[in-house]
């Protein structure tokens, strides 16, 4: 079932709960109020029938079945369409995932069409019927109240990104350098809600342009709604300065992790060209005496001292000489 809720209201009441696009318009016609109606995963048809009804622009229409749109705000004459990327942090993979909400909004009436399980809308739909003063001053009201509900959704997503980060710095100091493709797939995540961030300081500033322009220097309504945008503006520059900070955070580890592995790699380079000086060094003093021995093994008939007899302690004080004499040298230069 597409529609997931339908309310008429009138003076920020809900006087009415129709079950579908006709019934919808039939109640808004006849009590000359606000309709919110709730839509997910809408098919082709569905939507079209939608579109039809409240004469939605095709072009509006034609982003949302397509999706993947970035965030934000067109209008079409008489409507407009908000796009949001809302996103939560799921703490077991931890990884952020991230939605797509689409709000059609005209001088009576709000459609959301959403195809993930955030934003929570039920719950915006609670606040504002709990506060009927607030529903009471238009679309532009539930406007704001999902673009609150989403902005305040993405503070434990950068709660989570920061501990992830936080974690990362851990295991770079900790000597485990193994991590740069953690550190690259933050850095990705970070972009992507960077995106679906920006965009809405320009989006809050535009709906406050609209209540400024339409309201009169007297109308209290309009002035309480840019105070509550007002605050939304606030909440998004600060959580924009958290997402700036996350990405320089990222920037750095991720030059550190690599200057980290190439030091590491060169003292392994270093260690293992001792090592070889050993081997080296051992391989040489060894050798030495094996020359000696393996020259009086051949059983020449003619050979110097073959007939002396001190000749094999001779022969064993020639070897041990010259592998002392050896191993000196390379104690000297430090190769052992």
């Amino acid at each position: 079932m597409p529609i997931v809720d339908s309310a008429i209201y009138v003076r920020g009441e809900r006087i009415a709960s129709p079950e579908d696009f006709d019934s919808t318009v039939e109640h808004l016609r006849k009590h000359q109020g606000t309709c919110w109606l709730g839509m997910y995963r809408p098919t082709v048809e569905e939507l079209g029938a939608a579109a039809r009804e409240f004469g939605l622009h095709e072009l509006a229409v034609e982003d949302t079945l397509e999706a993947h749109q970035r965030a934000k705000m067109d209008s079409y004459g008489d409507h407009t369409l908000l796009v949001l990327r809302p996103a939560r942090y799921l703490d077991d993979v931890e990884k952020v995932e991230f939605g797509e909400l689409h709000v059609y909004t005209g001088p009576d009436f709000v459609i959301t069409v959403r195809r993930a399980e955030a934003p929570d809308l039920a719950r915006v739909r609670r606040r504002m019927e709990d506060n009927p003063q607030l529903l009471a001053m238009g679309t532009v009201a539930i406007q704001y109240a999902i673009i609150d509900h989403v902005v305040d959704e993405y503070e434990p997503v950068a709660d989570g990104l920061e501990n992830d980060i936080e974690e990362i710095e851990v295991d770079l100091f900790a000597g485990r350098f193994g991590v740069s493709r953690r550190i690259y797939e933050l850095y990705r995540e970070v972009s992507e809600f960077q995106k679906a961030v920006a965009p809405l300081a320009g989006v809050v500033d535009g709906l406050r342009g609209r209540i400024a322009a339409d309201s009169e220097d007297d109308d209290a309504a309009p002035l309480e709604l840019d105070r509550y945008l007002a605050d939304v503006e606030d909440h998004l520059e600060r959580l924009y300065e958290r997402i700036a900070s996350m990405r320089n955070l990222l920037t750095n580890a991720l030059s550190l992790s690599s200057t980290l592995s190439s030091q590491a790699a060169a003292q392994a380079s270093v260690e293992q060209n001792e090592q070889m000086k050993k081997i080296s060094a051992w391989a040489a003093i060894i050798f030495a005496p094996s020359l000696v021995g393996a020259i009086y093994g051949m059983n020449f008939e003619y050979m110097p001292e073959l007939e002396w007899r001190f000749g094999y302690y001779g022969a064993l004080g020639l070897m041990a000489a010259v592998a002392v004499g050896l191993w000196a040298v390379f104690r000297h230069n430090k190769w052992l």
